[in-house]
């Protein structure tokens, strides 16, 4: 990280931290059951429900709303509710998602549903889901207007159905054989960009910006999450491994349905018989990415991608926003936008 967006982090992250525990009724001390799945998740204790101290996430989305606050002319402080509750919202469906997709393991550690049990989880992400909402009304402690707090919580409600469609059309898609492109952009816009353009909406919301700035800050984390997808789904074939953590071509074996797959079957007849044989083979992965390769699918993917990160920049810019934050907010999007691949 650069100097401001360093500086911000280190100030924003433990006040981030003490709103969440506080919502999660984390003060230090043995949670029961209930409130124990929950803050294991969130890294605070062990399964034991004795205190910890792990990897829980990078809080990029909390961090995005916070300087858009500031940037947008606002107090930062005053958006630490929005900022938790987005972030306990992604967490909730984290929870969720690792009981859909039968994850053993998330962050290194077992799942909640690995140690509690299926129905235990489900009741922990929807408790997690309406503290979420909860965290929302502090806004109202920290002095920001009733109206804004009601049109806070109307987005992220509106925001909170749109994710559940991405993630429907997400697991709809694995029973499927044929997915449009369009259909998988459709998919990964409410998976993961309309969360992070809340971050940037109700930053410039509770700053008290103009409606045209706030949908501005709005379309600029809405591309930038775009983006990040597509470049994710760019690393997950021909990323360089020491740079990614994981094994090249990681979503070639698996036959997940990114970007760059999906455009290479619609152009590559090769490709589609490939990939409809039941077993891969040795060799399946190599032909594989040669045949997306010959297709022009990286090209393709990668030119989705500039034009995305350009467009997110481009909003950003409209903002007209100066100052510490606003150079911090820049330096975070180029840092998930400026991935090498």
């Amino acid at each position: 990280m650069t100097n401001e967006l360093t500086n911000y982090f280190q100030e924003m992250l433990p006040a981030l931290e003490q709103e969440m525990r506080d919502i999660l009724l984390a003060d230090g001390t043995q949670p029961n059951p209930f409130w124990g799945m929950m803050q294991y998740h969130m890294g605070w204790v062990d399964s034991e429900l004795q205190p910890a101290n792990v990897n829980s996430g990078k809080r990029i989305r909390p961090i995005l709303c916070l300087l858009a606050c500031q940037a947008a002319g606002g107090d930062w402080r005053q958006a630490l509710p929005a900022a938790a509750a987005i972030e306990l919202l992604h967490n909730f469906s984290l929870i969720h998602d690792d009981i859909e997709d039968a994850s053993p393991t998330r962050r290194g550690r077992a799942t909640v549903w690995k140690i509690w049990g299926i129905e235990q989880a489900i009741n922990s992400g929807d408790s997690m889901f309406a503290l979420a909402h909860l965290a929302m009304s502090r806004l109202s402690d920290r002095g920001v207007a009733a109206a804004v707090v009601v049109q806070a919580l109307r987005r992220f409600d509106e925001t909170c159905v749109a994710l559940t469609q991405g993630q429907y059309a997400d697991m709809d898609f694995e029973a499927r054989d044929e997915v449009s492109v369009a259909e998988y952009m459709a998919m990964i816009e409410g998976k993961t960009a309309v969360l992070i353009a809340l971050c940037g909406e109700l930053g410039a919301l509770i700053a008290g910006a103009d409606t045209t700035v706030i949908e501005h800050y709005a379309q600029f984390g809405h591309d930038l999450g775009l983006a990040f997808q597509v470049i994710d789904d760019i690393l997950g074939i021909w990323g360089d491994e020491v740079l990614t953590g994981k094994s090249a071509a990681t979503d070639i074996v698996t036959r997940k349905k990114t970007l760059p797959v999906l455009y290479g079957l619609a152009q590559n007849d090769d490709l589609r018989r490939l990939y409809a044989q039941a077993e891969g083979g040795d060799g399946f992965v190599e032909t594989a990415v040669h045949l997306l390769n010959q297709s022009g699918a990286r090209t393709y993917a990668t030119d989705q991608a500039a034009a995305i990160s350009q467009s997110a920049l481009h909003h950003m810019e409209a903002t007209q926003a100066a100052g510490p934050a606003a150079v911090a907010l820049r330096q975070l999007a180029n840092a998930l936008l400026k991935r090498d691949f």
